[in-house]
């Protein structure tokens, strides 16, 4: 059994969801561009169902892809300011470890989310795991990308898993090798590469699983996700990273 509600927190708005009771593991979930609608409402009911308290960061303020068409949503992707973001974020990362009661707490984010999770994952060492499913960091930054996602992701200390597809119109190859040799230039903290040759961007979006390719790489990587999630968030920090 789970419980899932919407909630509010110092004037962000969230959505939870966590095993009946809560939990002392935690994720916070970075959207992609749908915000928290249907479909990152169920990656987190599936979190919960796996024991882990999810919390859900609003990236536009009470809308999303379920009273709002996509294009719209789009359109407000350059009015997205970094330095406010990070700070939402991390108000809400305070709230699983503390109000929340999570002893441990990982994010997990996908497309622009995924972006801000390794961005995150850079300047907050309480992370237990760092999750960055197709992160857009394009080959030229967005004019509003005013953090290097790159030089954040190099600073990671926490366990990373990083899924990257081979037909990704958005993330040039050469973008994903900058973020794989971050990843690998750390002196701590396990690097899981996951790579599915011939997926599109957003392969995780239910809307992206009609095409057999992304529904398959969808199907092999999100169980693989959960267990890396269970074990990062219920282990022991120094023997998952490395330092101590």
């Amino acid at each position: 059994m789970i419980e899932t509600s919407y909630l509010t927190v110092d004037g962000l708005n969230a959505y939870l969801a966590r095993p009946e009771g809560g939990s002392a593991a935690g994720m916070l979930l970075l959207p992609m561009l749908t915000g928290i609608g249907e479909q990152v409402r169920e990656f987190a009911d599936d979190l919960a169902r796996a024991g882990v308290t999810a919390l859900s960061w609003d990236p536009w303020h009470g809308v999303s892809s379920d009273d709002t068409p996509i294009g719209e949503l789009r359109a407000q992707m350059d009015r997205l300011d970094d330095e406010v973001v990070l700070t939402e974020q991390r108000r809400l990362l305070d709230h699983l470890l503390g109000e929340l009661g999570c002893g441990r707490a990982g994010v997990i984010g996908w497309c622009l989310g995924g972006r801000f999770a390794l961005i995150l994952g850079g300047r907050d060492e309480r992370l237990a795991n760092v999750v960055a499913y197709h992160p857009t960091v394009p080959g030229t930054p967005a004019p509003n990308h005013t953090v290097d996602a790159v030089e954040h992701t190099a600073r990671i200390k926490a366990p990373v898993m990083m899924l990257y597809p081979g037909a990704d119109a958005l993330v040039p190859l050469r973008s994903f090798q900058r973020l794989q040799s971050a990843l690998q230039s750390r002196e701590s903290g396990a690097s899981i590469v996951h790579v599915y040759p011939d997926a599109a961007h957003g392969f995780s979006a239910r809307s992206r699983r009609d095409d057999p390719i992304n529904a398959e790489a969808f199907d092999i990587s999100w169980p693989q996700v959960l267990d890396f999630v269970r074990v990062t968030t219920a282990g022991d920090r120094h023997r998952l990273t490395g330092t101590g």
